[in-house]
């Protein structure tokens, strides 16, 4: 069923999938040819990029006969975890166990494959995203140094970023951003991310010069980890409050 059947266009337009109500974000792009879809990471909404001139209705019912997609995608977004003690959260591709003991100190710890913190419980997931996004920022900034020097570029400003569609991104004026969560992905992954990334500092493009120049920078097997992010990557998106 779709919300904009009675004739006027709803406030959030919604789709129905498998029995539940997803919110419909429009995102219109004047050089979009055609539209195209995409679920969210934490798969709390269906997101529709359309050309300028395209039409709310056009873009649900497009949704909507993709329904059964949207449903496999739904399938495969992760159980919720639990992020308090006894659970687990992965850092550089290794899970670690979470142990909260009151009695410790408040900064975590990493010991013998267990991330150990103190403090409030209530506060253990904000803490263990401070951790990680600290653990990124160090990680990221010797990545991107070890392939600027690779590159022969020097080494631009590093931003962490908490984007929903991009791993990361290069501004034409140099600034890289480096999705932070990539930091509990496996190091392959997260460095094929910042080469990438610093492959665009000498072409801004994806031309074959890029490729070849990306194939040169990256030690490892691209291939690999794309797969692993187009398969895996939804696993990264924890609810850290």
């Amino acid at each position: 069923m779709i919300d904009w059947l009675l004739g006027r266009e709803p406030a959030q337009p919604q789709v129905e999938v498998a029995g539940r109500m997803l919110p419909v974000v429009l995102r219109r792009n004047a050089l979009a040819k055609r539209m195209t879809m995409r679920l969210a990471p934490d798969g709390s909404a269906v997101r529709i990029t359309l050309p300028q001139w395209g039409r709310t209705a056009e873009a649900l019912e497009f949704a909507q006969k993709r329904a059964g997609w949207i449903a496999g995608q739904l399938a495969a977004v992760p159980a919720p975890v639990e992020l308090g003690h006894g659970g687990e959260v992965q850092f550089c591709g290794e899970p670690l166990a979470i142990r909260h003991d009151p009695s410790a100190p408040r900064r975590v710890l990493i010991d013998d494959g267990e991330l150990v913190l103190g403090g409030p419980a209530a506060s253990v997931p904000a803490r263990l995203k401070r951790w990680l996004e600290d653990e990124a920022r160090r990680l990221l900034a010797e990545d991107l140094a070890f392939y600027c020097s690779r590159a022969s570029q020097p080494a631009p400003r590093l931003m962490l970023s908490n984007a929903q569609r991009r791993w990361g991104s290069c501004a034409r004026g140099g600034t890289i951003r480096i999705n932070w969560r990539l930091v509990m992905a496996p190091e392959d992954v997260r460095r094929s991310v910042v080469a990438h990334e610093v492959a665009h500092l000498v072409h801004f493009d994806h031309s074959p010069a890029f490729h070849g120049l990306l194939g040169e920078l990256f030690e490892g097997d691209l291939r690999a980890a794309n797969r692993w992010l187009r398969r895996s990557g939804r696993g990264l998106y924890l609810p850290f409050g």
